[in-house]
């Protein structure tokens, strides 16, 4: 190599070494597949992996310290969603290279885990973390082959207005062996495409309600005050259920592993005839939390 290019591309690492992530699943598939030493600033809504929460916290989901991100030096600065294009559009015209992802179904949340490898060049780890998820998903759609019935599933991310799941969680209640009620909106982009009037719910007659309020905890009593709702199927057999929007609302491994296998104990249980326990009395039923959380 001639001594001119040697020193042009000895300007730049070959892959980037001081990540930020505004988002929690890009840093936690860093984590999983070995790069999490490159991460530099997260959210400050990171809750996996544990031990990210020590990097310093430079943004919200809506809102970022553009002055704290550009003293970490980023060479890459990860995010999600056109709600972050904004921010996206002020750090690339600070000069800060930016990749915004998009994801919303099952299958982007897999492209992006790869894509993710792809930029720090860790293609085979990202593509191992990929198919293991895969495998994790393939398992419960055999199980849910194997259910008595498929329940009416009423998944809902917001109370006021009602909003019901995003596609990756109406396709995850789907792989579970549940069948999603509003399924029709989940081809919608945004929030607002996903409202619904209490009443249509009620009319809709979900056999069970699974609640995850994001970074809000879901309340039994709300749900169960809506206009109409004393005769819902799942209010009557007191079929309702929080996961955590931590576990499912992210859209990376946290949802494709905790997030579904709790959906799956759920779903599993009301379509056997069964009810999960509540934590506590007057708290919402909740699938058993797992280990690794």
């Amino acid at each position: 190599m001639s001594e001119i290019l040697q020193t042009l591309l000895s300007s730049a690492p070959r892959y980037p070494e001081r990540i930020v992530c505004l988002t929690e699943e890009t840093t936690e598939t860093l984590y999983r597949i070995g790069a999490g030493d490159r991460v530099v600033g997260i959210s400050g809504f990171t809750v996996r992996p544990k031990e990210a929460r020590k990097k310093p916290k430079v943004s919200s989901f809506l809102d970022a310290n553009f002055e704290r991100i550009l003293e970490l030096k980023p060479d890459l600065v990860l995010g999600f969603s056109d709600l972050q294009a904004e921010l996206a559009r002020e750090l690339a015209l600070r000069g800060v290279p930016v990749y915004l992802f998009n994801q919303r179904s099952v299958a982007e949340i897999l492209q992006v885990v790869r894509i993710v490898g792809a930029l720090v060049g860790q293609s085979e780890r990202s593509e191992a973390l990929a198919s293991e998820l895969e495998a994790n998903l393939e398992a419960h759609a055999q199980r849910a082959a194997a259910l008595p019935r498929k329940p009416r599933v009423f998944f809902e991310e917001w109370n006021e207005p009602l909003i019901c799941g995003i596609r990756w969680c109406s396709e995850l209640v789907e792989i579970v062996g549940g069948e999603d009620i509003c399924a029709e909106s989940r081809v919608q982009q945004a929030a607002k495409g996903r409202v619904y009037e209490p009443m249509e719910i009620a009319r809709r007659n979900p056999e069970v309600v699974i609640a995850s309020w994001c970074g809000r905890k879901a309340s039994r009593e709300k749900i169960r005050a809506r206009p109409g709702w004393s005769s819902v199927q799942a209010v009557v057999d007191d079929q309702l259920y929080e996961v955590k929007s931590s576990y499912i609302l992210q859209p990376g491994p946290a949802a494709l592993t905790d997030g579904v296998d709790q959906l799956a104990q759920i779903v599993g249980a009301v379509a056997r005839g069964e009810r999960l326990p509540s934590a506590r009395e007057g708290d919402l039923r909740q699938a058993r939390l797992l280990e690794s959380a």
